[in-house]
């Protein structure tokens, strides 16, 4: 049973149980509390908390999905049996539609019926001083023929969000025959964690599932471990038979996870999302192989399913990281070799000099055992400390204000950082009226994030928008760069500044930290073009600005999608 039958066993089991399909969402999520998309559950958090209704949105309080998920905490575990960094999510949500039994009969139903697979053991919670055992989800258990059930503590069969609050209760796991991990895990949203630990009963309790493809295609087509299956198998075929065993399935994943993070519009950087995506690059070409094949084949395996997958801008991605990599690369790894050992200070100095990451430092084929005693942990701390160095810097030169831009929707920490995300800023606005111009005016914003990797722009629009629609909004944009267009400002009260034109946050807009945009009695106008009357772009800002349009540079659309119903999202960068 290949991967590809599996996702259309799984989708067509819980449609025909009444759940709602919902597409997966991109890898970089609107959630500010985590850096990736970790789980399917986190485009339906406001679901689960109520502030959002399933049966408005889908029509159902019951939903699935196949998410694509990314997570960094297992990066320096890729290339045992089990662990990835990339990974599909299957899932299935009630928002107050279902419970335990039905959850649990599911599972059991898909597993055993459906693909004819059997359950080895499934675990449940033992329960603590503040929350009561889960006898009701072993007896559901039971009642199936399910008798191999463990009672285990908070650590293994309780979810909750860590150092921040949301929805948390008790968990049931189900583990199959031949795989030493669980394969599912059933969430069962009881309680609401408060920031200062109280747990509170949630009025509508729900139903929070999940599944690991990877880990589910192992069990179905009878294989030892992820890389066997037909999601790794034809990568590790492209990859040099000579390379060891461990360095081919980082490889195998990295070329995955790569993939993936480009085409939903991340590029590489030394922070965030794009600070992630730089290490993996980086960890590839160190060990080499013929990466165009790599890529093409991942979206071969993969393309079906996810239709944004881009070949072109994977490999132009890549080849401009390797281009400027490899630079240092030889001298990186020259001084690493004069080394006796790697502590986290030498280590770190390695990597600001040369750009060498805390993986090639550790990988035992590149570094021997040089690097025995350098942890994460004391890595990361030179890390911040260099990191405080740089803002005390720069709080210096700009008079103590820490960040030196951060208005919420604008965020830079030097003079450098600055000058792109004020280039974007103005290509934000630029991106709006070409938008209006393109699609009409039914194009509202709904917010903006800005940083130095890109913008993000949300608006409202009721489908999605065609390649050909964004190639004229790029084109457009472009063509008033070239033509150098002033960029001013004047200063109104709020009833004469709504009287120009200029666009504002209406009551249906939000601001960039998610709440109604609220103005004073004086607002400024940004305008592009000779005066205000005849600006092609107008609109309620408070900068900062570049002065002509020329300053932008070249305007690029990265990805379009869905953020949530009705609002769409661009990514974009300058360049």
């Amino acid at each position: 049973m290949n991967s590809n039958e599996l996702r259309r066993k799984f989708i067509n089991f819980f449609k025909s149980k009444g759940h709602a399909v919902v597409p997966s969402s991109s890898l970089v999520p609107d959630d500010p509390s985590v850096l990736l998309t970790t789980a399917g559950m986190q485009q339906f958090k406001k679901y689960f908390t109520g502030e959002l209704d399933a049966q408005k949105d889908f029509g159902s309080k019951n939903t699935t999905s196949i998410q694509k998920s990314f997570r960094t905490s297992d990066i320096d575990e890729v290339g045992d049996d089990t662990h990835d960094t990339f990974f599909e999510m299957l899932g299935n949500f009630s928002f107050g539609g279902y419970f335990k039994k039905e959850a649990i009969e599911y599972a059991h139903d898909f597993l055993t019926r459906e693909l004819g697979l059997e359950i080895d053991y499934v675990t449940v919670f033992e329960g603590d001083k503040e929350v009561p055992a889960d006898t009701e989800s072993e007896e559901i258990w039971r009642s199936l023929g399910v008798i191999n059930i463990k009672r285990l503590g908070r650590a293994d069969n309780f979810w909750g969000p860590t150092g921040v609050e949301g929805p948390c209760g008790p968990t049931t796991e189900i583990f199959m025959k031949n795989l030493k991990s669980e394969v599912w895990n059933l969430v069962f949203n009881q309680y609401y964690l408060h920031p200062d630990g109280f747990l509170e009963k949630l009025k509508t309790p729900g139903a929070d599932t999940g599944m690991g493809l990877e880990r589910l295609a192992t069990v179905a087509q009878k294989k030892r471990n992820i890389f066997e299956t037909d999601l790794f198998a034809p990568l590790l075929a492209l990859i040099d038979e000579g390379k060891p065993e461990r360095v081919k399935r980082i490889i195998a994943d990295h070329g995955r996870a790569v993939s993936f993070l480009i085409s939903d519009g991340v590029i590489p950087s030394n922070k965030g999302a794009g600070y992630v995506l730089r290490r993996l690059m980086r960890r590839m070409i160190v060990h080499g192989t013929e990466f165009e094949k790599l890529f093409a084949k991942v979206v071969e395996i993969y393309g079906e399913t996810y239709k944004e997958l881009n070949l072109k801008q994977i490999l132009q991605e890549f080849e401009k990281e390797n281009s400027k990599f490899q630079k240092t690369l030889k001298s990186g790894l020259r001084e690493l070799g004069k080394l006796e050992k790697i502590d986290a200070a030498s280590g770190f100095k390695l990597y600001e000099t040369y750009g060498l990451p805390f993986e090639i430092l550790k990988d035992a084929e590149i570094s021997g055992d040089k690097a025995k005693g350098l942890n994460r942990e004391d890595f990361e701390k030179e890390f911040a400390k260099h990191q405080e160095k740089s803002r005390a810097g720069a709080e210096k030169k700009f008079g103590g204000h820490g960040l030196l831009l951060d208005t919420g929707e604008l965020k830079a920490v030097d003079e450098r950082e600055l000058k792109i995300v004020t280039r974007l800023h103005t290509a934000t606005h630029l991106m709006q009226a070409a938008l209006r111009e393109v699609l009409g005016p039914e194009v509202k914003q709904n917010g903006s994030d800005i940083t130095a990797e890109r913008t993000r722009f949300d608006f409202f629009f009721s489908r999605k928008v065609t390649p050909e629609e964004i190639k004229k909004v790029e084109d457009l944009v472009n063509k008033k760069i070239a033509e150098d267009l002033p960029v001013s400002f004047v200063e109104l009260p709020l009833e004469e500044a709504k009287l120009t034109g200029a666009l504002y946050f209406s009551a249906q807009g939000r601001s960039a930290s998610g709440g109604k945009a609220k103005y004073g009695s004086k607002v400024k106008v940004y305008y592009i073009g000779k005066d205000l009357e005849t600006a092609w772009s107008r609109e309620f800002c408070g900068g900062p600005h570049v002065s002509h349009t020329s300053e932008v540079g070249k305007f690029k659309i990265l990805k379009e999608e869905s953020a949530s119903s009705g609002i769409r999202r661009i990514r974009a960068i300058v360049e």
